[in-house]
């Protein structure tokens, strides 16, 4: 055993916790917690110690890696994304339990906070004695600091492993994908992150707030070798047209309406040319539930009408995927217990289904 996968362990087991944990709560939502840990562990008590215990096998054991960031803080219109993580992975497991991924856990989520950046002393030295019972402990409080902490170190130790993130509000998708393209830039490895979004999430803040779920793209253009390898599909609810996103920040946008009126195979097209002509080598893509049309996908704090259907979604991954590895994604916005339409369950069953269907694809794809 290597000193730095010592630390690293070391650090998982204080930063993160069992599935299903990561929101913090005592009786809330408890039998389908309870249910998750069964699935996953065989038994719903000790789950702590049998988790730990599980992080011993990460070394050997499937290419694509779990973690859930259920985060919500960086959201702002109607929240609830926070429960994505546990609700996805239920989904998945029912759903798709052939899928041979590693669960890592959750990040241990203090759920009034966002980045270590905004807090003082006094509150960083607060929550560090709350999370880690040392308030001069070296580990990070915040969902979004922990998350590229704990991934930083995790792409040093295993270059081969990607991570499946599971959201959370898309500001969880700033550590997700800053961690990932750093470290295979330092690997000389050439990653595009293709962003199914009916919004640019191209905001430099938000009300005084620079990391947010309608910021995030913005601060990780300088982790691209190119600005222009984020590639932004499904937009739709913009303030701005197409050209000032393209002209301002150099990304490259395939909008909802271009899919309907050019047909899903050419959008397919232009992608896959741009790739080929940018000599990329790997795909992130980072999938935030709205894309969808509010038919398929109401159960999220920002449904949009107008959006791509899930088979169109599912044919563009698909002919990625054919062409290009993709070794690190993210599901985003799900907010279960949110809806739009006043179908509940029916509504929220049908968003998990979408999304764990899109999961399911993109985790077979990391696991190869």
């Amino acid at each position: 055993m290597t000193a730095s996968w010592t630390n690293l362990q070391q650090k998982l087991t204080n930063c993160l916790c069992p599935a299903g944990n990561g929101v913090f709560t005592v009786n809330t939502a408890k039998e389908r917690k309870e249910q998750l840990h069964q699935a996953l562990f065989g038994q719903s008590t000790d789950i702590d110690n049998i988790w730990k215990e599980s992080l011993k096998g990460l070394p050997d054991a499937s290419n694509a890696v779990i973690l859930g960031v259920a985060s919500d803080c960086g959201g702002g219109i109607l929240r609830g994304a926070n429960w994505g993580p546990l609700f996805v992975r239920s989904t998945l497991l029912e759903q798709y339990p052939e899928l041979e991924a590693f669960d890592m856990g959750d990040v241990r989520v203090i759920p009034h906070l966002l980045h270590d950046k905004y807090l003082n002393e006094a509150t960083l030295s607060n929550c560090r004695k709350a999370l880690y019972k040392d308030e001069n402990s070296p580990y990070a409080v915040s969902p979004l600091t922990i998350t590229e902490d704990v991934l930083h170190d995790f792409y040093a130790e295993f270059p081969q492993k990607g991570v499946f993130g599971i959201g959370g509000d898309h500001s969880v998708s700033y550590p997700l994908t800053k961690a990932y393209l750093q470290a295979k830039k330092r690997r000389g490895i050439r990653a595009a992150i293709i962003h199914f979004d009916a919004h640019t999430d191209l905001l430099v803040e938000r009300l005084g707030i620079d990391l947010c779920f309608g910021s995030w793209c913005t601060h990780i253009l300088d982790d691209l070798h190119e600005k222009h390898h984020l590639i932004q599909v499904g937009i739709r609810s913009s303030g701005r047209p197409k050209s000032h996103w393209e002209n301002t920040f150099g990304v490259r946008q395939h909008w909802a309406h271009e899919v309907k009126e050019l047909g899903v195979e050419k959008i397919i097209e232009n992608i896959l040319a741009q790739l080929k002509d940018e000599n990329i080598d790997e795909l992130y893509v980072s999938f935030d539930i709205d894309a969808l049309d509010e038919t398929v996908a109401a159960a999220t704090g920002t449904p949009e009408p107008d959006g791509l259907f899930q088979n169109e979604a599912m044919d563009i991954l698909r002919a990625l995927a054919a062409k290009y590895r993709i070794t690190g994604a993210d599901m985003m916005e799900i907010a279960p217990f949110t809806d739009s339409t006043g179908l509940g369950k029916e509504s929220r069953d049908k968003t998990l289904a979408a999304g764990a269907e899109i999961s399911a694809f993109l985790i077979a794809e990391m696991a190869k």
